[in-house]
């Protein structure tokens, strides 16, 4: 397969279902040709740990003048078009961008090849099979380590080794196959919700890391309900 998008996201922490977007980096092959590129910084609208920081090199700085998700998620899957996706471990990437995707009334349906996959499967005898290790095995160029651009760029490089080298033979292992990620829209936080939230706050004096008007309804009953467990009701 000549023809894809190479995509990779960096993001506030590893589970879609509590952490957000963070950054995304996209590049466009066509017959092996890169003839396009996509790469935003997301607002994620919430503190940004030490360990995100130094993983990627984002600032708090470098977020706060990032973009909407609402309109990267619109811009990226404009980029994407109908084409392949191609990733290493793409269904982390991929449930996410379904996820806000969802969260915007927009689908995401897509097929994809996995470069972990691959590796998983020819390279087994390798310590490690991670993108970093395996551009470092194959001597593939790879500045910028944890950043979404980047990091995608190598995965297509990845990939075109990794068919170099064990196509042949083994046709079938190099198939596209379906994406599946089962999410529900998650509405807005409510005004209902928004004045309980920050009566709570405001009462047990504390400060929570994300902004209360970027909360889902779903993120906004799951924090009332831990600052009730933790701190107890208002009286």
């Amino acid at each position: 397969m000549d023809s894809y998008v190479a995509l990779d996201l960096e993001t506030t922490g590893l589970n879609p279902k509590y952490a957000r977007i963070l950054e995304v980096g996209a590049v466009k092959i066509k017959k092996g040709k890169v003839i396009g590129t996509y790469d935003k910084i997301v607002n994620a609208k919430t503190y940004l740990s030490q360990q995100i920081v130094d993983l990627t090199g984002i600032t708090e700085d470098m977020m706060q003048s990032g973009e909407d998700i609402e309109n990267v998620i619109v811009e990226l899957i404009d980029f994407c078009e109908d084409d392949i996706l191609l990733g290493h471990n793409i269904q982390f990437d991929y449930s996410f961008v379904k996820k806000a995707a969802a969260n915007h009334k927009m689908g995401f349906e897509k097929e994809a090849i996995d470069t972990l996959k691959l590796a998983r499967k020819f390279l087994p005898e390798l310590e490690k099979r991670s993108l970093e290790y395996l551009c470092e095995y194959y001597k593939i160029e790879h500045v910028n380590k944890h950043r979404a651009y980047y990091d995608a760029l190598a995965a297509s490089d990845l990939y075109k080794i990794l068919s170099e080298q064990f196509y042949k033979g083994n046709e079938d292992a190099f198939n596209p196959f379906s994406l599946s990620y089962q999410v529900k829209r998650e509405g807005p936080i409510t005004p209902k919700q928004k004045l309980y939230l920050r009566d709570l706050i405001k009462y047990h004096n504390i400060a929570i890391a994300v902004q209360i008007d970027s909360l889902t309804k779903n993120e906004a009953s799951r924090m009332i309900d831990g600052i009730i467990l933790k701190h107890g009701r208002i009286f």
